[in-house]
């Protein structure tokens, strides 16, 4: 397939994803079923966002548009990519790029996120045999000759052991951070919340840690929040949530809550699950330029950056780690 040819097979899988056919309805279904914390509404925003952002026509022109290479033959290379599971589809990103570079994807998923991309790749290929096999899921990657690889700074460490000499992309731990001010409006919180509890705050665009200036009033905050009070209704969520507030108990440590998340002031840029991190600045300027210099802040969210509600709508650009996949595909 040319590349036109490929741009309109995306179009076409957007176009499918997008819909409700019964066959795509019990595929979701039993993506719910094999792991709990893919819920019916976070898959179907998930899938929304690739829809929208990854594979709407005039978004995927505008991105090809910046690498011409892209149309140009290459020598077809075996490229190994290894699927992190902490939301749904996370590497369909990854798989798109390495469609459209026409390299040979040998693809190992995550247990916890299998069925979903799997349905995906048997649907392309029922739709255009010519590209069987450019995809083979794989459980172990071996005779690659290039890598990219997402998982934590633990998996990582053996990343750059076993694939040191290989052309590689290694992503460790990610996470992401919000400035406020004090002066945002009812909206801008309640986009917020979207940034913090999509996906329950598993992905590494997830808000998991707010600044706030000295003498900031939560209770705005904690109301927005109030959003996603139905998480309590999964036992997953909630046996977190007890959990965090036990420990905070038994340490005598400060925190603030809802019932539904807990506040609680600390350094780390990381929070558990179901607990969200603050912490107080002086100076916004000198706090922004600080947390540009984090290597594990992956999006900023405020009025001056990310806008809220957008942590989790990154377009075909905004590649993980800040590393262009596509051009080291290309490169290759």
């Amino acid at each position: 397939m040319n590349i036109a040819e490929k741009e309109k097979a995306l179009v076409r899988l957007g176009e499918y994803l997008a819909g409700n056919s019964p066959e795509w309805e019990e595929v979701k279904e039993r993506a719910y079923r094999a792991n709990g914390w893919f819920i019916p509404a976070f898959i179907d925003n998930a899938l929304e966002n690739i829809c929208q952002y990854f594979l709407e026509p005039a978004a995927l022109q505008q991105w090809l548009a910046a690498y011409p290479a892209a149309a140009n033959e290459r020598t077809p290379r075996k490229v190994g990519i290894v699927s992190a599971g902490n939301i749904p589809l996370v590497g369909f990103h990854d798989w798109l790029c390495g469609f459209i570079s026409g390299h040979q994807v040998k693809l190992k998923l995550s247990s916890k996120d299998d069925i979903l991309l799997k349905h995906i790749l048997r649907k392309m290929e029922e739709w255009y045999p010519a590209i069987a096999g450019q995809t083979e899921i794989q459980d172990t990657l071996k005779d690659c000759q290039a890598y990219i690889a997402t998982g934590s700074n633990n998996s990582a460490r053996y990343f750059n052991y076993y694939f040191a000499k290989y052309p590689h992309i290694i992503r460790h731990n990610r996470t992401s951070a919000a400035i406020l001010t004090g002066h945002e409006t009812p909206q801008e919180l309640e986009a917020l919340a979207d940034d913090v509890m999509l996906y329950f705050g598993l992905g590494c665009r997830n808000v998991t840690k707010v600044f706030v200036p000295e003498g900031y009033n939560f209770q705005p905050l904690l109301d927005a929040l109030n959003k996603y009070e139905y998480l309590m209704d999964y036992h997953k969520y909630k046996n977190n949530f007890d959990y965090q507030l036990a420990l905070l108990l038994l340490n005598n440590h400060p925190y603030i809550t809802n019932g539904s998340i807990l506040l609680h002031d600390a350094q780390s840029l990381f929070s558990p699950l179901s607990v969200l991190h603050y912490g107080f600045y002086n100076d916004q300027q000198s706090l922004a330029a600080e947390l540009g210099q984090d290597e594990v802040l992956q999006c900023l969210v405020g009025k001056d950056y990310t806008p809220f509600g957008q942590a989790q709508q990154p377009s075909l650009s905004d590649y993980a780690d800040g590393v262009d996949t596509m051009a080291f595909l290309l490169e290759l």
